[in-house]
């Protein structure tokens, strides 16, 4: 494994390159920033803003929301600008209590909301059959995030679905170029986190086409038809987690107490109790959690140095979300030694090798790691 020398990312993570001077292309397309021009991207929104209300019958524009940080600015900045939003959440069947506050206040800035559960009996087969084709129990909430809002834009005639930042372009290094301000089918295959697939792709005697239709979405020839256009809101506003958080805490959001379950944000993937597990398994894949990633953004945005990153991940330690893990058997039906059996053969052993009965990484960054 290689290591950006500027944050921590390693070379394993998808759509990270590490160019000849040792610097990772997140961190390349991240010093683009200062050269952007935002008051002109912010006239570009506004000409958007002004377009969807000329077109809009009821609601201007949809935001897919789960009451997290981001969601509220989100919200709060469309209300800045006039726009009368439909907000839409695909229901995890892990919410958590703080999750549902949150969502709560979120609803209370003045919006509308539909709070779409999907049956759990599906929810189950699904995400077990994801964990054992792709090690991934993430595979239908991102389906259902992604596919719930478009048709229900589609259904009520609704121009414009406004989603947060673009994180092909602030997590996979990708250059905002190539990715834009559109959220596209094209977008959804390379980023979208299915692997490529969509809900076709998993019909089979367990799962019915009929049981998988709130993970399929509209056609790009019906989004083209209705005239959809989706967009990233990051893409127009500069996107930073603690700016989200800034926007969100005036509106009262409330942050975990105990301090981040999973990565270095307390802030973050706190609606969700299974979202832990999704971050987990890149352990196993890539070599790296949840907490790389954060700290990746702390370095770019000159608020942490790259030493003190890693003596974060000295100090924190494993974060393995054994209660997460729990939770996630119960509520699929299998035992948790299934669990580590069934996640250990997507095992990365390019990266990981076995050593005094341990499985270590080769290269890792931090020397004196403490491995189980």
């Amino acid at each position: 494994m290689k290591y950006c020398t500027k944050c921590i990312i390693p070379d394993t993570r998808p759509n990270i390159s590490i160019n000849s001077d040792g610097v990772c292309n997140a961190c390349e397309s991240h010093a683009t920033r200062p050269d952007i021009d935002w008051k002109q991207r912010e006239k570009h929104f506004q000409e958007v803003v002004k377009n969807a209300k000329s077109r809009s019958h009821g609601y201007d524009c949809l935001i897919p929301v789960s009451g997290g940080k981001d969601s509220i600015w989100q919200v709060v900045t469309c209300l800045k600008y006039g726009l009368n939003p439909l907000t839409v959440t695909w229901k995890t069947p892990a919410r958590t209590k703080l999750g549902e506050a949150n969502l709560k206040k979120l609803i209370e800035l003045g919006v509308d909301h539909i709070d779409y559960s999907i049956n759990p009996m599906v929810e189950k087969k699904f995400m077990l059959k994801a964990l054992d084709r792709y090690g991934s129990t993430a595979i239908p909430m991102h389906m259902a995030i992604f596919n719930v809002p478009l048709t229900i834009a589609v259904k009520f005639d609704i121009p414009l679905v406004i989603w947060g930042e673009n994180s092909a372009f602030e997590y996979g290094g990708t250059k905002e170029e190539s990715t834009g301000f559109q959220l596209n089918g094209q977008w959804l295959k390379k980023f979208g986190v299915t692997h490529g697939t969509v809900a076709s792709d998993w019909v089979s005697e367990e799962l019915t086409a009929k049981e998988l239709t709130p993970y399929t979405g509209p056609t790009e020839e019906e989004l083209e038809q209705k005239g959809v256009l989706a967009v990233f809101l990051g893409y127009y506003f500069p996107w930073d987690p603690e700016n989200s958080r800034f926007v969100a805490k005036k509106a009262g959001f409330q942050e975990r107490e105990k301090g981040p379950k999973t990565g270095y944000y307390n802030y973050a993937d706190i609606d969700d109790d299974f979202i832990s597990i999704h971050h987990y398994l890149k352990w196993y894949k890539f070599g790296f959690t949840r907490l790389f990633d954060n700290l990746s953004l702390e370095i770019r945005n000159k608020r942490i140095s790259r030493e003190q990153a890693i003596e974060i991940v000295r100090q924190q330690g494993d974060q393995t979300p054994r209660e997460d893990i729990a939770k996630f058997c119960q509520f699929v039906g299998i035992g948790e030694t299934s669990f580590f059996d069934r996640i250990e053969k997507f095992r990365n052993l390019e990266i990981w090798h076995k050593q005094n009965e341990k499985w270590m990484l080769k290269d890792f960054l931090i020397t004196d790691w403490k491995w189980l």
